[in-house]
């Protein structure tokens, strides 16, 4: 990892890790992230882009290098967020245990916290090292005003017991914002103008990011 992440990492602080392909990053990635931040008292909350994607179609997916910058300029105005590129220098598919696995031994005094959408939260079952995945981290579930997962969750309970004090809902605003509505948007020439930051919008268009299919 790189040694300015490393060195922004104090010992026994609580540590957020929000992962996602960012393809672009928008303000309901942003909203998660700070929203984690201050109802579950995390003290850096990291960005980390994925490099190649074990789920997605390629080919529709920006390049990495685009995707980290944008991730950067999201972020430099909250000093508790720092963006890192653990998975873009990794070779190979971007597993989640893989990157959480990694951080435990190069943090082994932080308690680390997965936050993802309670969407894909709904899937963890079928992740590879999904027992390994809680062990390592608690889980924070972002969902919408009125999205409950309740019943998923107990289920998920039944098939690892000891997983009730590790995985967390945590409601947030509702923001119909998707990296998908946004590429879409871009190839429909439809305005992306107060989805994301103005930085990346204007990134976007100054590199012709997402204007083919």
């Amino acid at each position: 990892m790189e040694r300015s992440v490393r060195e922004s990492i104090a010992g026994g602080c609580r540590i957020g890790i929000m992962g996602g392909t960012f393809n672009p990053i928008h303000y309901g990635h942003l909203v998660a992230a700070e929203t984690a931040r201050v109802e579950f008292a995390l003290d850096k909350v990291l960005f980390i882009p994925t490099g190649i994607p074990p789920h997605k179609v390629h080919h529709q997916i920006a390049n990495s290098d685009l995707r980290f910058a944008m991730v950067e300029m999201s972020i430099r105005d909250n000093e508790n967020f720092i963006a890192s590129r653990i998975e873009i220098d990794r070779e190979g598919p971007s597993y989640t245990y893989d990157t959480l696995k990694a951080l435990h031994l190069l943090f082994p005094e932080q308690e680390l916290f997965f936050i993802t959408g309670s969407d894909a939260l709904r899937d963890i079952l079928s992740w590879r090292e999904a027992e390994g995945i809680i062990g390592i981290s608690k889980i924070i579930g972002a969902s919408r005003p009125g999205y409950e997962i309740g019943g998923f969750l107990g289920e998920l309970f039944d098939r690892y017991p000891y997983a009730q004090n590790r995985i967390f809902e945590m409601e947030i605003p509702a923001l119909a914002i998707s990296s998908t509505d946004i590429r879409k948007r871009i190839w429909n020439n439809k305005s992306i103008r107060y989805l994301l930051p103005e930085e990346v919008r204007r990134f976007i268009i100054e590199n012709n990011i997402y204007i083919s299919k």
